[in-house]
């Protein structure tokens, strides 16, 4: 009994020594790729450089996407991860130079900012504390994800703007439910790569920014 419970106890040991290693370079990578997205992004702000469009971007985006999980497990994993970030660095650019050239521009920005980097560091932090599994939310994720994706798309092809909004704060709630359950994840072991990890967290955090900006941007031109 008390060898079989010395294994128990080490197995956990060594799971939790892996989550926590796993955990750690997700952040360190997530860090660097935030950094990087925004230097692109800042650079595209700075050289006025036009927006590739809905097409382009899906493409660029999904074909990035689909690179990066197929080497994720090599230093080309690294070299996609930078490539994707850095590419919705560059698409976030002109999004941010038209909110900015709005009147309370630069407010609308930095509450958004703000607001992400909040919830970011509050969901991520109550997963880490708590070690609760969010597991049972991916199904619902997954399906939120798409439909939200497709009525967005309507959104756009067919100029709905009451349903751009509400596409956008089903967006928030999203991405604040896949914050939680990757981090989640991580932790019980169900993720073990840290490349795939951080593009997860990356893709929600900047979905999260782009929602609230559309969210407060909407609200400050109503009032």
């Amino acid at each position: 009994m008390n060898t079989t419970n010395t294994l128990y106890s080490d197995q956990q040991q060594i799971a939790t020594l892996a989550s926590n290693k796993v955990i750690r370079n997700t952040y360190v990578l997530l860090s660097m790729t935030l950094l990087f997205s925004a230097l692109v992004a800042g650079i595209s702000m700075s050289l006025n450089l036009p927006h590739p469009g809905l097409i382009l971007t899906l493409i660029g985006y999904f074909g990035l996407l689909y690179l990066t999980s197929k080497f994720r497990n090599s230093a080309a994993g690294l070299a996609s991860v930078f490539a994707l970030t850095g590419f919705m660095g560059y698409t976030l650019g002109p999004i941010l130079s038209s909110y900015l050239s709005l009147p309370n521009g630069s407010q609308i920005v930095m509450n958004a900012m703000a607001t992400t980097g909040a919830m970011f560091i509050g969901l991520s932090a109550y997963a880490l504390k708590t070690r609760k599994d969010f597991s049972f939310m991916g199904g619902f994720l997954m399906v939120g994800i798409l439909v939200g994706f497709v009525a967005g798309l309507g959104a756009i092809f067919f100029e709905m703007p009451g349903l751009s909004l509400a596409v956008s704060a089903m967006f928030v709630l999203l991405m604040a439910g896949l914050i939680l359950y990757e981090t989640s994840n991580i932790i019980n072991g169900g993720e073990t790569n840290y490349i795939m990890a951080t593009v997860t967290l990356y893709v929600s955090i900047f979905n999260l920014f782009t929602s609230l900006l559309h969210l407060l941007g909407a609200t400050s031109a109503n009032e």
